[in-house]
């Protein structure tokens, strides 16, 4: 691959996960971010997220989006421990995915002009680890042939599932792939069978582009925004702020809308988009406390594989939680 050592990872922990809230609620109350979390009770899922960025670039080159009021948890992230300093990327609060992709495209870019970025959401579960592999290195070298393309991982559905986006490839693109038609947010039942005989494949949030066409998303729509984050950004580096409490970034942040990169950025964007088809993976965002179950249930099928890496930080334990959830959910039907 070529370039190759201009490829970042960008990994996007940054979320609330207030959808799994039903199993990632201690008893005390308190939520725990499902990127927190672990399926078993071992390793996180930000931490799986970090050792599968590991797979393809350098962790010289990996940077993590979290959340100020996280801290408490991502501060005992071994993983996290082992990249560079200044490779986490703090903001003062979450204001949705555009707004996390938005600051962390600046903060790498302001690294490495010529940045090649892979997008890697925090909280998913993938069974096949190579296949998935293989795939972003494909969309890696597609980037490459076709610079102006953010490329889009599509998994190739093995069931019907109502609660996930579907994208529909259009036509092949010049570099050899395949546009991207347009987007469908959880189709009802009859939907989603029509899509994946159709070819639809689900979105998994994992996209691969240069830095400088991901900025360009955004403009002209939110241009001010990108120009006063850009000019703060450069003032916190060039004086060594403390990433989540510099003054202006925690203004900036107070004013800032909401932005969620699917909606108001992708969906905006489709003519320009292409994708890569990834053969089944046994990959779940584990959304929902259903999905969750599933996943489990694969484990306990399938044979652990070896861990190069087991965290020494007591997480929150999905497999235990779901199975309490299973328990008062049977007591509340009975």
């Amino acid at each position: 691959m070529s370039d190759a050592q201009h490829v970042w990872a960008l990994i996007l922990a940054g979320g609330d996960g207030s959808r799994l809230r039903a199993l990632t609620t201690k008893p005390c109350g308190t939520a725990v971010p499902k990127q927190f979390c672990s399926l078993d009770g071992d390793r996180s899922l930000l931490e799986d997220a970090i050792l599968r960025a590991s797979k393809l670039v350098p962790r010289e080159r990996i940077c993590t989006i979290v959340a100020q009021q996280h801290r408490q948890w991502w501060s005992e992230c071994s993983e996290l421990a082992r990249l560079p300093h200044d490779n986490l990327i703090v903001q003062p609060r979450n204001r949705g995915t555009g707004i996390g992709i938005l600051y962390s495209v600046l903060h790498i870019l302001a690294k490495d002009p010529s940045a090649r970025i892979v997008m890697l959401p925090a909280d998913h579960y993938v069974r096949e680890e190579p296949v998935l592999r293989e795939a972003l290195v494909l969309a890696l070298q597609r980037v490459e042939e076709g610079k102006e393309q953010p490329v889009l991982l599509g998994i190739e559905p093995d069931v019907s599932d109502t609660d996930l986006g579907y994208i529909v490839p259009g036509g092949p693109d010049l570099a050899g792939g395949q546009k991207v038609a347009k987007f469908i947010e959880k189709p009802n039942a009859e939907l989603a069978n029509e899509l994946i005989e159709q070819g639809g494949l689900w979105n998994a949030f994992i996209i691969a582009a240069t830095g400088h066409t991901l900025l360009n998303m955004f403009l002209p729509r939110y241009s001010a925004t990108v120009m006063e984050m850009q000019i703060i950004l450069r003032r916190r580096l060039s004086l060594g702020f403390p990433a989540g409490g510099w003054p202006a970034l925690v203004d900036l942040y107070m004013r800032l809308p909401s932005l969620d990169f699917s909606r108001d950025i992708l969906e905006d964007k489709v003519s320009n988009l292409c994708v890569v088809r990834v053969p089944p993976c046994g990959w779940s965002d584990l959304g929902t406390p259903r999905r969750v179950g599933e996943t489990l249930q694969h484990l306990q099928l399938q044979p652990r594989p070896e861990r190069e890496h087991w965290s020494s930080t007591q997480h929150l334990n999905l497999a235990a939680q779901h199975a309490q959830f299973e328990r008062i959910a049977s007591l509340g039907m009975g």
